[in-house]
């Protein structure tokens, strides 16, 4: 009797210290217990190098001019450009037009980095686990849609700058001030900054999403301890 039941505890004993083993291993490799913290932080990371790609990406020559996050003319500005390709000196309004907004997002994208960096690490992810759970690009999609509004409003101001700088908004102007004088059209004055802002964003957020699925189904993307930890998760 005796030695069952030291058979027993020896046995109990043993388990109990291989649990703790096997519970230590997990968490070297890890699979160990992360908080919610933990995760948040794991995305904030994903996030922010999603960005910091994405804008050098899209900042560099060409970035957007000659890419598919390529900046078309809105379609009232395009309706505009087409009448007035019969206009002297106006004849390649639209192509002249697109290449300056473009140069302006590929100037502007080289200052996005701090606005969105800014945005990730004020973000507070509640839902942390939902997201690491979620679709390929559901970190991105929480920034956008917690985010996009004040990411606008701090981004409009850039892509004006840089709209000025090219040269972008005087064009514009001189061009609608041509189109309103052709007889019996009605008077425009289309607002391409607002265009060029959103288009903007949106390959801003298109370059982020791209970067987080990389990272989701690439271990050699997991460039730290805490996203190899973090995303080891994601499917649990």
């Amino acid at each position: 009797m005796k030695r069952t039941i030291f058979y027993t505890f020896f046995l109990l004993f043993g388990l109990s210290s291989c649990d703790a083993q096997f519970g230590k291993l997990l968490k070297e490799v890890g699979l160990g217990e992360l908080s919610t913290d933990d995760v948040a932080a794991g995305l904030k990371e994903a996030l922010s190098n999603g960005t910091s790609k994405g804008s050098d990406l899209l900042s560099a020559k060409d970035g957007f001019y000659r890419s598919i996050y390529k900046i078309a003319l809105p379609s009232d500005a395009k309706a505009i450009a087409d009448k007035l390709r019969i206009v002297p000196g106006f004849d390649r309004v639209e192509e002249n037009m697109i290449e300056k907004i473009n140069r302006a997002a590929e100037d502007a994208a080289t200052r996005s980095k701090p606005i969105f960096l800014s945005a990730i690490r004020q973000m507070t992810v509640a839902d942390a686990w939902g997201i690491l759970r979620g679709e390929q690009d559901a970190a991105t999609q929480y920034l956008v849609r917690t985010t996009r509004t004040s990411l606008y409003n701090e981004f409009k101001p850039v892509i004006i700058e840089s709209l000025n700088k090219f040269g972008a908004l005087d064009y514009w102007g001189s061009a609608v001030n041509s189109y309103n004088q052709i007889p019996f059209v009605k008077k425009a004055n289309p607002d391409v900054s607002d265009h060029v802002v959103n288009m903007a964003l949106d390959a801003l957020f298109k370059t982020i999403a791209l970067e987080e699925k990389n990272i989701r189904a690439n271990l050699a993307a997991r460039t730290s301890d805490l996203l190899k930890r973090v995303f080891a998760r994601q499917g649990q």
